[in-house]
């Protein structure tokens, strides 16, 4: 094997794990953010589940920011 085809595979290797990483990352963000929500509607006794579709609807936006501007800055990475 030729040592630029190593070194390619360990980075495809890192570029999985990073990206693993995020997903459990994204999913703890919603989650989170879906308790929280559930949470104060407990509190607030509430009839209708305004402060989880609030929470629900702003962790899952905060989640796919984090997750553009991670692949964004990747991209920079890759192309000097």
């Amino acid at each position: 094997m030729k040592p630029n085809s190593k070194n390619q595979q360990r980075d495809n290797f890192n570029k999985i794990l990073k990206y693993s990483g995020l997903s459990f990352q994204i999913f703890a963000v919603i989650g989170v953010g879906t308790w929280f929500g559930w949470f104060l509607d407990q509190k607030t006794q509430m009839a209708f589940p305004l402060w989880l579709l609030v929470f629900v609807f702003l962790s899952t936006i905060a989640a796919f920011y984090h997750l553009f501007v991670s692949i964004k800055n990747d991209d920079s990475e890759d192309n000097p």
